[in-house]
């Protein structure tokens, strides 16, 4: 972007109109910068519009997983059902006049960094998949993590006679009551589902792989009483986002970066009384994990404990409780005996690594997004990428994704990036460009420090890269916060310009 009036008038392109995706155009159109979202759907809201299979729920407390400039007084529960975060988002988008600026169901195909140097004008062009193409002086992806669904590599996957899908494509057609379900999956997903369909379905079987830390919390509902002194009085409302948003990010969200933090330990000892609470030795001894509390994603339930012990219910682990095969009429597992099902569940996550691929992306120097990440996604700040200019991902590769409040990690993220964005349009900057040796000096930090996280402890999850180290930001949330407010222009190419 040279020194013209687009200075003044910066345009954005915004990949995605989930929740950062929303949060942006918002905040865009409060500082009167022009912008297009590009949403991939016919409906904005992420996850929150994949997923809606029954039982799901946040897993964070509601008052938190709000915009800090849209407190909702509204919330039934402490933690709500998917269904209301997803009319929230929907209203707030509306309120603020955002949704009719949202290209819906053209998703973005390519994003092409068009360099003066090789007579292009220091812009990006976006073409989507109707063939669309508009240029933009900054791209926010906005693509989320939890979008493109993982199927397990098992044989005979398709040959299922029956209806089977992945969770985040709930096949709502489909009957439930009174059948035999199959469940692949006992992450926050999979716990949810059970929950819901153990009392509906004639038998539900639940295939675990690893059993996990499930926290028990009580399903507490706001009184309409409670309701209405939040919509009458701010204040109270705004005194409760902040107390919950420091317990969790300053309280648990940094405890759990510490191998032996007390509050892990207390986390793993309340699981352990439920657990006790079991009179079958062997379900108990099944869902009971053996690696510390924290090392995989926690899974927080209000019905799970009750669920396992449904009549309908069998939880189906162990060496001989392995899946060998799919076939037409179930699932045969490795001690030879075939479980027959009406229908079939995949709770089995996401492509967690994707982020925006598989769109193309070439940044400075025909940079290849597909080739620079070839080995693994990574992000300097979690935020901006080498060769890359003008290029800003919200929530991104090693964003504080397993211990953090999402959507404040995506409001100081994109604080950050207006910050950059007001001194490339003030002359401070000429693009926003990290260093490649910045980038590998914090790389090579995060890499340090995650190995010393509770994650890196022994056990198998999805925070984990190709190499066994967790993928997610491993610094205290203090820190985070502090990188946000205060970008360090020395790690930015052309700082001082």
């Amino acid at each position: 972007m040279g020194q013209t009036t687009e200075r003044n008038a910066p345009t954005f392109g915004i990949i995605g109109a989930g929740m950062s995706g929303i949060l942006a155009a918002i905040k865009l159109q409060e500082a009167g910068y022009g912008f297009t979202v590009f949403e991939k759907a016919d409906r904005l809201g992420g996850t929150w519009r994949d997923n809606t299979y029954p039982g799901l729920a946040c897993d964070v407390p509601s008052h938190i997983y709000s915009y800090s400039f849209a407190l909702n007084p509204e919330w039934s529960r402490f933690a709500s059902p998917g269904s209301e975060i997803l009319e929230y988002f929907e209203r707030v988008a509306k309120e603020y006049g955002v949704d009719d600026q949202i290209r819906f169901s053209d998703p973005v195909v390519r994003c092409t960094w068009r360099d003066s140097k090789d007579g292009g004008d220091n812009r990006w062009e976006v073409e989507t998949g109707s063939g669309h193409v508009e240029t933009f002086d900054f791209v926010i992806a906005a693509t989320g993590i939890l979008h493109h669904p993982k199927l397990p590599e098992i044989e005979g996957l398709e040959s299922f006679a029956g209806p089977m899908f992945h969770s985040a494509r709930w096949d709502h057609d489909v009957a439930l009551d009174g059948k035999r379900i199959g469940l692949v999956g006992t992450g926050s997903t999979g716990v949810q589902i059970t929950g819901a369909l153990a009392p509906r379905a004639e038998k539900l079987s639940v295939f675990q792989r690893t059993a996990q830390w499930v926290v028990p919390v009580d399903q507490v509902a706001y009184s309409e009483e409670e309701k209405e002194t939040f919509r009458t009085d701010s204040d109270a409302l705004d005194k409760l986002h902040d107390e919950l948003t420091m317990a969790f990010n300053d309280g648990f969200g940094t405890s759990i970066l510490d191998v032996d933090s007390d509050m892990i330990d207390g986390i793993e000892a309340r699981c352990r009384e439920e657990l006790a609470t079991i009179d079958d030795e062997e379900l108990r001894a099944k869902i009971t994990p053996t690696y510390r509390a924290g090392c995989k994603r926690l899974v927080i339930s209000h019905n799970w404990y009750e669920a396992v012990q449904a009549d309908s219910v069998e939880i189906v682990t162990g060496a001989d409780g392995e899946i060998e095969r799919i076939e037409p009429t179930g699932v045969r597992t490795a001690d030879g005996r075939l479980h027959e099902f009406d229908v079939l569940v995949m709770a089995t996550g996401f492509k967690v690594d994707s982020f925006m691929r598989p769109m193309s992306i070439t940044g400075a120097d025909g940079a290849d997004l597909d080739e620079v990440w070839a080995e693994r996604p990574s992000a300097y700040m979690a935020i901006t990428l080498p060769g890359f200019p003008n290029f800003f991902m919200l929530n991104g590769p090693n964003s504080p994704v397993g211990n953090f409040s999402l959507i404040q990690t995506a409001e100081l993220q994109f604080e950050y990036a207006m910050d950059m964005v007001e001194r490339v349009v003030s002359g401070q900057l000429e693009r926003i460009q990290p260093n490649e040796e910045a980038a590998q000096r914090f790389e090579d930090e995060r890499v340090e420090a995650a190995q010393n996280t509770v994650w890196a402890t022994g056990c198998n999850s999805w925070y984990l890269d190709d190499r066994g180290i967790p993928f997610a930001w491993p610094f205290p949330f203090e820190r985070f916060r502090r990188e946000m407010a205060e970008p360090r222009l020395g790690d930015y190419e052309g700082a001082g310009v």
